[in-house]
């Protein structure tokens, strides 16, 4: 190899890899790279030995030289290129690189790989290295050279541990949800007394828990649970046929050693080979059908199949009991900071409690006459307002319908009703629930179980030093939720369609898109309306804005927002006296009850959220206030240098906060400025809040109402030319055909492209970016004709990105007065 004409040497260097026939025969080695050049040399081998641990199909030995005299950083760059390849196209392949590198270091190229050799091997300098992406893989230990030799020889014995012994197995308790199971929990349901129940409380919040705890005892006795035990280096295409035919080939090979006849062994072992090749079928089909699936989440849990994407680890600081009770403390801190809302919430609960009193006499007379609970329900509901007055009626309809509805993949709450069971068993527990729904609104109270929650605290860095490290997770009860969705659809339908038209949370037809739209086109028409205009965004940062709602100031403001005292009454019993615990692994803290806030987990919180600051809207012409929930800008439209009106806007909000128990964290507050002069220098005045100054930046990452990143096409399509380049070969290892390849690489690009167009108007101004963006898009294959655009019987959604871009790219030089062809010259 290295004496070949066209590597221009004559002497010195050289490499080669002696294998030894007892670890790998000559059929199981391949040349993958064999190349020689001034600055490089190398021999790529894959071979197949005869032993290998289960995470590893082959092994990739790369025998590297590099002489003194070569270019180090060009001999790096084409062995990074050619490594980069080896791994995509052989992922699961144990990777190699020895060899004399001299003065270059592959970890300035490679940073994923580690170095094995720490002594010198030749005088004090450590000249030959051995790199593995697998950290203490070996031991390595010196030798004499070989023979005349002036670099000491290396030997390396092996540490590495198989996955299998470093990652002890799974092991999970699951509910095994068939047909069989599914169909004896309803006859169960169906059989259940619910009238017992009724007689035997006239209180909501026990009947609810009697009702919860009587669905899950049976969930539990006719729900069969199994042990799944999963291993760390289990392929994922292995399921129950695979096993069973590697259990009848270990039979069939025990009983061909004792009869001497190994015919039964040759068919169980072509038994385990089809076994396995119609599950990567099947498992390949699988990954299929989530790239053909309408939906957004099958395509991109198949993109994280195929990838082998896996989110980075997180530890907790410790998993102990002590740990969860200073969580539960810090979660809750707001509470001991709103002692008026306290005695607020006090009061409400004192009038809720006598309204339960007064009905609880209508409910032991309902109760007295053994009504069923249908009927129960309905003379407890009659003896309170008549039905003009009461905003909200709950249909047995609509709970079946939001019951089929439910997600079984979100994880249950405190109560223990799972999802799978209430769309399961819909027919069965629509009548109980829609009772119980209807009794809790008449009285104005929600049943304790109901409002239990239990917090999951989610680390936000991989190593939490901090409590404020931790986000709260909130589970709540499934039931609830479904509850909650009723009660919300209400409440969106009867606010005033005048209400604030800048928050663009839980109105119809409105989303974040819509306020970044909104957003740029006030900025933009501001820019264009003067020659010396520009726009400053002051981007508004709450510290934990949903658990510092005052329940009684939220019951005011929905009384002054029409809705109807009962339901308003309903809602202030919903936030206060809420159970709440932290689980830390497998310890509890203990419960403490809270009155101030909502649940980040509850259906209901963002949408009370908004509710709740309704009046914070701007109080001069000159500004805008763009809400989406708890995300807040602040829009000054400046002309001739006035920032007066900005200014106070902002002591106005700054007023406002403590009023409505809302807390600014001016430390994530950030300011940008949008100015398109060039030609004179402003002195902009910096804004105070609390007396500290608010940070005044280019571009934000944090906010869900950020105006789109210039830079977007190019570092988009580059990416996704990326992720194709690791996607095609795990794809088609799995099975997944060329061409549902070629559309889970293509897949995830209209979306964003699409929902970013409206920064083409500014971000491809210059002619060679324009050229370029079309050229990326053609690489993606993306570009295709436009005369489905202009042809009115195409619908709309048939229509592809590039046409869009294209047409787009047609009306702008339109207006500029340009043609096309000047503009693709």
């Amino acid at each position: 190899m290295d004496r070949m004409a066209d590597s221009g040497k004559s002497r010195g260097g050289g490499v080669c890899v002696m294998v030894h026939n007892s670890w790998c025969n000559n059929a199981n080695v391949v040349t993958l790279a064999c190349s020689c050049s001034h600055n490089l040399e190398l021999l790529a081998l894959k071979l197949r030995p005869f032993y290998l641990p289960r995470e590893f199909t082959s092994v990739i030995i790369n025998t590297v030289y590099i002489p003194p005299q070569a270019n180090m950083d060009t001999a790096l760059c084409e062995l990074h290129e050619a490594l980069t390849q080896f791994q995509a196209q052989h992922r699961d392949a144990a990777l190699i690189v020895v060899g004399d590198f001299n003065s270059a270091n592959l970890k300035r190229a490679v940073p994923n790989l580690y170095q094995h050799v720490t002594f010198p091997t030749r005088g004090n300098r450590t000249l030959d290295h051995c790199y593995t992406p697998y950290k203490d893989s070996y031991k390595v230990l010196a030798h004499p050279p070989f023979g005349k030799s002036d670099h000491a020889a290396i030997f390396l014995l092996p540490k590495y541990k198989q996955r299998l012994k470093r990652e002890a197995p799974v092991q999970r308790e699951v509910a095994r949800w068939t047909d069989q199971s599914v169909a004896a929990l309803q006859d169960a349901l169906d059989d259940a007394d619910w009238d017992m129940f009724w007689r035997s409380t006239d209180d909501v919040s026990e009947f609810t828990e009697a009702v919860v705890g009587f669905i899950g005892k049976l969930v539990d006795d006719t729900i069969p649970r199994i042990t799944i035990k999963k291993f760390s280096n289990q392929k994922p295409w292995v399921d129950r046929t695979i096993r069973e035919a590697l259990n009848s080939r270990t039979a069939a090979y025990n009983a061909g050693i004792i009869s001497g006849n190994m015919d039964e062994y040759k068919s169980a072992a072509y038994g385990v080979r089809r076994a396995v090749r119609e599950a990567k079928l099947r498992y390949g089909k699988k990954l299929e059908t989530q790239f053909q699936q309408s939906g957004s989440r099958s395509l991109w849990q198949g993109l994280r199949t195929i990838t082998d994407y896996r989110s980075p680890p997180s530890g907790l600081m410790s998993e102990d009991e002590s740990l969860a009770n200073e969580l539960n403390t810090f979660f809750a801190r707001f509470e001991a900071t709103s002692s008026s809302a306290n005695a607020s919430s006090t009061n409400v609960n004192g009038a809720s409690a006598n309204s339960a009193n007064a009905n609880g006499a209508s409910a032991n007379s309902a109760n007295a006459n053994g009504a069923s609970a249908n009927g129960t329900s309905s003379k407890m509901i009659g003896s309170g307002p008549t039905i003009e007055q009461r905003p909200l009626i709950i249909t047995e309809s609509d709970v079946r319908r939001v019951f089929k509805r439910v997600n079984t993949r979100k994880a249950m709450g405190p109560d223990g009703i799972c999802g799978r069971v209430l769309k399961a068993c819909t027919d069965q527990l629509a009548p109980v629930f829609t009772d119980i729904f209807n009794l809790s609104l008449t009285l104005g109270i929600v049943p304790s179980s109901f409002k239990r929650s239990t917090i999951v605290p989610v680390p936000k860095k991989p190593r939490p030093s901090d409590l404020s490290d931790y986000r709260p997770v909130t589970l709540t009860s499934v039931v609830m939720k479904c509850f909650e969705k009723l009660v919300r659809d209400f409440i969106t339908s009867s606010l005033p369609a005048s209400m604030d038209p800048l928050q663009f949370a839980y109105r119809h037809n409105r989303s974040t898109d819509d306020a970044i739209a909104h957003l740029l086109h006030t900025t933009l028409t501001h820019l264009d309306e003067g020659r010396g205009n520009y726009v400053k965004m002051l981007f508004v940062d709450y510290s934990s804005a949903f658990n510092t709602i005052i329940p009684s100031l939220l019951t005011t403001k929905l009384g002054d927002l029409g809705l109807h005292t009962s339901l308003c009454d309903w809602v202030s019993n919903f936030l206060t006296d809420r159970p709440q615990s932290v689980r830390v692994g497998n310890c509890a803290s203990s419960t403490l009850t809270l009155s101030t806030g909502a649940p980040q987990g509850c259906v209901l919180s963002p949408l009370l959220y908004s509710l709740y600051t309704y009046d914070c809207t701007a109080t001069s012409s000159s500004n805008i206030i763009v809400k989406f929930a708890d995300d807040t800008i602040v829009v000054g439209l400046i002309s001739d240098n006035d920032e007066r009106a900005y200014l106070e806007e902002i002591k106005h909000l700054e007023n406002w906060c403590p009023e409505n128990n809302l807390l600014l964290n001016v430390s994530k507050t950030k300011e940008l400025i949008v100015d398109c002069s060039k030609k004179q220098e402003r002195h902009y005045q910096p804004v105070r809040i609390s007396g500290t100054t608010v940070e005044r930046v280019d571009t934000l990452t944090s906010s869900r109402l950020k105006p789109p990143d210039p830079r977007w096409p190019t570092e988009i399509l580059g990416e996704n030319r990326r992720r194709g380049a690791r996607t095609r070969p795990r794809g088609k290892r799995a099975g997944v055909r060329n061409r549902l390849r070629a559309r889970a690489h293509r897949a995830p690009l209209p979306s964003i492209l699409l929902a970013n167009v409206q920064s083409l108007d500014n971000k491809l101004e210059d002619l060679r970016a324009r050229i370029k963006f079309q050229r990326d898009i053609r690489d993606c294959n993306l570009l295709c004709f436009t005369e489905s655009w202009l042809n009115p019987a195409v619908p709309n959604h048939a229509i592809q990105p590039a046409e869009f871009f294209s047409v787009h790219r047609m009306d702008r030089m339109a207006d500029s007065g340009k043609s096309e062809e000047a503009e693709c010259v």
